[in-house]
């Protein structure tokens, strides 16, 4: 499936920023089964300086530097992204998951997924949780299946009762949050196993309801885990948010420990002060986009030149 993905990002200042400093996680990562056939990012105003680059983890970043006093600051992120996450294994043929955990402490890139950042650190109180689907012995798949239903089951999607401060455990004591805070919950509780697990940032398509026109701007967005299943297999997407595997429906944009490594936009300003933030997403397919005038209006590339 290809998308069109378009992340809009708009700062309004009470008063004007004089100096500032942002790095963006808004490019989408080629990896296995993602390929980015095109993107471009734009910015208003423009930056007097430029760059890009990729981060520990290898996700695409940008730097931006603005050095003139500006009262808004406006980014546009459009991309055509051709997903088709493989299969998952039969569950029962997975290894046990405590041989998982013996080779990811073997292997340097994989283990640095089993120490979280400051929002997923393992957690004993979680992972006792977590260990309820990892019985000695099971295949490692079958349990995170089990887990990533459990989830989805007993904890209710409720936006404004959490924040960037909430720790997995006042989660798993709330049994309420967003799709970030699943997702943390999920990761402190396998590393404290010590099943390596990454924080996944990206989108995943919406629908409208039935009878009604899609609402541009209207998604957001999303984040998910990646656990590691072995040399073999590699890794595979759990959403606990909405109790999938993640197939055909989800574009990573990169991943890290936690949120932290991965934020769509962070930096530093000096100036600035009665901040408003408003945040558009929409992921349509690229065929629908095409077809839509009001979506064609949103963002278009002049032409099919790879990026």
């Amino acid at each position: 499936m290809i998308y069109r993905v378009r992340h809009t990002t708009s700062y309004t200042y009470g008063h004007p920023v004089d100096l500032a400093a942002h790095i963006l996680h808004l490019t989408p990562r080629d990896c296995p089964g993602q390929v980015v056939l095109r993107t471009q990012l734009e910015c208003n105003p423009a930056p007097v300086r430029r760059e890009s680059g990729v981060d520990h983890f290898g996700n695409r970043i940008v730097w931006l530097f603005h050095e003139a006093p500006h009262s808004h600051f406006d980014i546009v992120a459009l991309s055509d992204v051709d997903v088709h996450f493989p299969e998952p294994p039969p569950a029962d043929s997975t290894l046990a998951w405590e041989d998982i955990a013996f080779l990811a402490a073997q292997d340097a890139d994989v283990s640095q997924y089993l120490f979280g950042g400051p929002m997923g650190a393992p957690s004993r109180m979680v992972g006792e949780y977590v260990s309820r689907d990892f019985p000695p012995g099971r295949p490692v798949l079958e349990g995170l299946l089990e887990l990533n239903e459990r989830v989805y089951k007993e904890f209710r999607f409720r936006s404004g009762v959490t924040n960037l401060r909430t720790t997995p455990e006042e989660v798993l004591q709330r049994r309420e949050g967003v799709c970030q805070d699943f997702t943390h919950l999920m990761l402190s509780g396998l590393r404290w196993l010590g099943l390596p697990a990454r924080y996944m940032s990206g989108y995943i398509r919406t629908r409208p309801a039935a009878g009604q026109k899609r609402r541009l701007g209207a998604d957001v967005s999303h984040a998910w885990v990646g656990v590691w299943l072995g040399p073999e297999t590699g890794w595979i997407g759990l959403d606990p948010t909405n109790g999938i595997v993640v197939r055909d429906e989800h574009v990573i944009l990169g991943w890290g420990r936690d949120y932290a490594d991965i934020s769509p936009v962070r930096g530093l300003i000096l100036g600035g002060g009665g901040d408003v933030l408003r945040v558009g997403v929409d992921l349509v397919p690229l065929e629908e986009w095409e077809r839509d005038p009001a979506l064609l209006n949103l963002g278009a590339f002049p032409t099919r030149e790879t990026a």
